[in-house]
């Protein structure tokens, strides 16, 4: 069997010739006689893929010089930690719950502080983005939050929420790197990188210098502690050497593809043949209210549970494989993040107008 189009919300698919770039140099790294995966991260060769990196990110995103970029493990939900434990110095901080990974950074943060649910959208299974123009922010407040792409809901915050000058925190996963970011607006951002940067066990955060800090709160482990991290350019201890090795050639082919704009502008079309074939069926129908839709998750039911799975079934017979929707939500769920090309789109809607013809 060839490669099929895999619709994962993560770990997702990666662009084919990152990994076979990775292939070719699997044995033997650039004359180094040996694998990145068994290279020590004290090498200078190894430092120079680190290093590397970190700069085509910057590039990438814009990063401004007075953000730190880390390169970290535990994936995000360790962040659900970190965060209120380097950043909670008055043991208060505002969440937006949008879906179940606010949540579940909510709950985490209660342990560190006061965690305040500002807004939510639970009333309506999280199908839409609440109003966050005018918040009630805790005067005392740390920081906002929120999770800026909800990869089971498939909803995306199009406008920042107003802080009041509180500094925003970001669980950007499911978006990093979709689209052109203005890093300056958030104090904090941080990203697991298996849905559209690299294979699962790294998670990256960018940080404000002037929020790394001496002292964390009380227990902190060393760890979880942003400031030992830095100063130690994400090389305290063994890093997910391999797996940042592979982030660094993904880097490099957005920025063959033309950077964030044209990465926004080709995930913006894919996302529209789409949508606009959800909003003509008959059978299927989408689940996030038009304003409020991600690029990258595109959940849709048909209202019939036997159908949905009787779709699923089919599609990956067809080689459209990760269709099925998250267990709260049910239905079908289309993650169509950068590596996913425009004609993985086209075949799932081709399939699924023939699926409505043979099922209506």
């Amino acid at each position: 069997m060839g490669r099929i189009y895999n619709f994962s919300a993560g770990p997702a698919m990666l662009p084919e010739e990152v990994l076979k770039e990775a292939a070719d140099e699997m044995l033997d790294y650039r004359g180094s006689g040996m694998s990145v995966m068994e290279m020590s991260h004290r090498s200078k060769v190894y430092e120079g893929i680190i290093q590397e990196a970190e700069k085509d990110l910057r590039e990438l995103m814009n990063i401004p010089d007075n953000y730190k970029v880390l390169f970290l493990q535990g994936g995000a939900s360790q962040q659900f930690a970190a965060v209120p434990m380097n950043l909670m110095k008055n043991k208060v901080a505002d969440y937006i719950i949008t879906g179940q990974w606010a949540k579940k950074a909510y709950q985490e943060a209660g342990k560190y502080g006061k965690a305040n649910a500002i807004a939510s959208s639970a009333d309506k299974t999280f199908s839409y983005i609440p109003d966050c123009s005018e918040l009630p922010i805790s005067e005392d407040a740390d920081y906002v939050y929120i999770c800026e792409n909800n990869t089971i809901y498939g909803t995306k915050f199009k406008t920042l929420p107003n802080t009041k000058g509180k500094i925003l925190v970001a669980d950007i996963s499911s978006c990093f790197l979709s689209e052109p970011v203005d890093v300056t607006k958030y104090g904090l951002l941080f990203g697991g990188v298996q849905k559209n940067i690299g294979p699962a066990g790294v998670v990256i955060t960018i940080i404000r210098e002037d929020l790394l800090t001496e002292e964390p709160l009380e227990g902190t482990p060393t760890m979880l502690n942003y400031k030992i991290q830095s100063d130690a350019n994400s090389l305290y201890n063994t890093p997910p050497a391999y797996g940042i090795y592979i982030c660094g050639k993904v880097f490099k082919w957005i920025k063959r593809m033309g950077g964030l704009e044209a990465m926004k502008d080709r995930n913006e079309k894919k996302a529209k043949i789409l949508y606009d074939f959800l909003d003509e069926s008959k059978l299927f129908k989408g689940t996030v209210v038009k304003e409020d839709r991600s690029l990258m998750n595109v959940p849709f039911v048909t209202g019939n549970e036997e159908l949905d799975a009787k779709f699923v079934k089919e599609a990956k017979a067809a080689g459209l494989e990760n269709l099925k929707g998250h267990r709260t939500v049910g239905g079908m769920r289309a993650s169509i993040y950068n590596a996913m090309p425009m004609e993985g789109v086209e075949a799932l809607v081709e399939f699924m107008k023939k699926f409505e013809n043979e099922n209506i």
